[in-house]
């Protein structure tokens, strides 16, 4: 019996409904359950052909769980090595490489020093730094984010230099991007699944939480075709098998927002009824394959184009 397990938090629609899904379509020799763990010893399997893994980015015991996992031969979704190596910066760095438009972004340095490091650990970095033309470049209004992600956490628009100021103050450690504000006629999440199964739907991200869904944009042919090939381009060189791509529409060109979010919202009442069937559907369809394909011992993971083409030696872009 080949087991495919969920790995999550607090959630509970989306990881009860699709192991609820995967038992009844009563594939034969594959069943799923919510992952159980009782003890974590090296180079040991997990007992799982299947983790999706939606909550090892807050808790590290599961990212080590995992890695182990992956090692003894699981196919966890996603990818635990690349996503502890994965941040937004990197990605939107990448995009600019494989014709994917992204709004103007720079990283800057923490706003406190780190801990355990002084000034003498800055010897490379000059100070203060070229403000005038990361301005110049950007652009206000602007938004600023931490480098490596977090949902909406310490997300701050700015209206001038000294509102960046002021809000880059209460920063910290954080490393933060700036970034050019897209002022989009149209705003869509979608989903990605497997690398090749494609949800777009219509977003609203200026709407209270609870209404960002509750959108009506409607593309045409063409922009969805472009929209589509946006996302798995973007997800081929990740190398993701859930993930979601936000794209804002500016005069018709899909601006990739952000597109790191290997656990992004699934939850019935968040996405509404029909994206939640959807994403439930086709999550299961994706599961039960790669637990059909899953071969013990062997390496299951999904690695993206980057990496493979590195390994490889082969000319990236």
């Amino acid at each position: 019996m080949k087991k495919i397990g969920i790995l999550h938090g607090k959630e509970r629609s989306f990881p009860e409904a699709l192991v609820t899904r995967v038992n009844s379509k009563n594939v034969d020799g594959i069943m799923a359950e919510p992952v159980h763990i009782e003890k974590v010893m090296q180079g040991e399997s997990s007992g799982y052909a299947v983790i999706i893994d939606r909550i090892s980015q807050d808790v590290p015991f599961y990212r080590a769980f995992l890695k182990n996992a992956a090692l003894c031969g699981t196919a966890v979704i996603n990818n635990p090595f690349w996503w502890s190596a994965d941040e937004k910066f990197f990605n939107n760095c990448l995009a600019t490489k494989i014709n994917v438009p992204v709004p103007k972004t720079v990283i800057l340095p923490s706003r406190e020093l780190p801990i355990d490091t002084s000034n003498e650990s800055f010897s490379n970095l000059s100070y203060p730094l070229d403000w005038g033309g990361i301005f110049q470049y950007i652009g206000f209004p602007a938004y600023m984010k931490p480098f490596a992600g977090g949902g909406w956490k310490s997300v701050y628009k700015v209206s001038d230099i000294d509102d960046f100021f002021d809000k880059h103050g209460e920063t910290g450690e954080l490393v933060m991007m700036l970034q050019e504000e897209i002022i989009f006629e149209e705003y869509y999440r979608c989903y990605c699944i497997g690398g090749k199964y494609v949800r777009i739907m219509s977003y609203e991200p200026r709407n209270p939480h609870h209404l960002r869904y509750v959108a009506d944009f409607q593309p045409s042919e063409e922009k969805l075709a472009l929209m589509t090939d946006i996302v798995l381009r973007i997800n081929h060189y990740l190398g993701y098998d859930f993930n979601t791509v936000e794209l804002a529409l500016r005069d018709g060109v899909p601006y990739a927002i952000d597109f790191c979010n290997p656990a992004p919202d699934a939850e019935r009442t968040s996405v509404g009824e029909e994206n939640f069937e959807w994403v439930v559907e086709t999550s299961a369809n994706y599961a039960i394959e790669k637990a059909q394909a899953q071969v013990e011992g062997a390496d299951n993971l999904t690695w993206g184009e980057y990496i493979k083409r590195s390994a490889n030696k082969e000319k990236l872009f």
